[in-house]
């Protein structure tokens, strides 16, 4: 059985074909590109396509910055240029945990932010806007709330909340 399609993570974008064996360049979107390495299987998934395949990963390594993949039955040029463009993912549940102190995006969404200060529920985190340096919580609210570590002080996934220290004026500044 795979996973449903919420319940993926996708790893890396798959380039184009390197060499006459089948290997593609690929483009690795996780803080920890060296756990490519472990990998025995993923899914490719096409543009355009709900389902994805299930292949064997055979080798990986990095040439001149690039990671390179070699899938098992993907062994010419035409096989792999079959391969351009898609996703390579993983099921949800085998992601690699983020660095302490750090967090995954889509794990803060659905955390109910309060403020420190009289407990006061600001809203839940309904996405993420990168713009400025550290990226904002846009909760449901309305309120955009700055994502650094002297605002949010308090940053617990597993429990579905984030307190904040909010400083003088933001919230007025998020009404205008």
């Amino acid at each position: 059985m795979t996973p449903d399609r919420g319940e993926w993570v996708a790893i890396a974008l798959v380039g184009k074909p390197r060499g006459n064996r089948g290997e593609l360049t690929a483009i690795s979107l996780s803080h920890k590109p060296e756990r490519f390495a472990e990998l025995r299987e993923v899914f490719l998934f096409l543009p355009g396509k709900a389902e994805g395949e299930r292949l064997g990963l055979e080798s990986t390594w990095f040439h001149d910055g690039r990671l390179i993949l070699k899938f098992a039955g993907v062994d010419t040029i035409d096989d792999a240029a079959r391969w351009a463009g898609a996703e390579v993912r993983i099921p949800f549940n085998q992601r690699a945990a983020p660095e302490p102190g750090a967090y995954f995006q889509s794990d803060l969404i659905g955390c109910e932010v309060v403020e420190r200060a009289g407990g006061v529920r600001l809203g839940q985190v309904a996405g993420w806007d990168d713009g400025g340096g550290s990226g904002l919580l846009v909760l449901d609210s309305g309120l955009m709330i700055p994502f650094a570590r002297s605002i949010c002080v308090e940053i617990d996934p597993a429990s579905r909340r984030i307190t904040v220290e909010l400083p003088p004026g933001l919230k007025e500044l998020n009404r205008s």
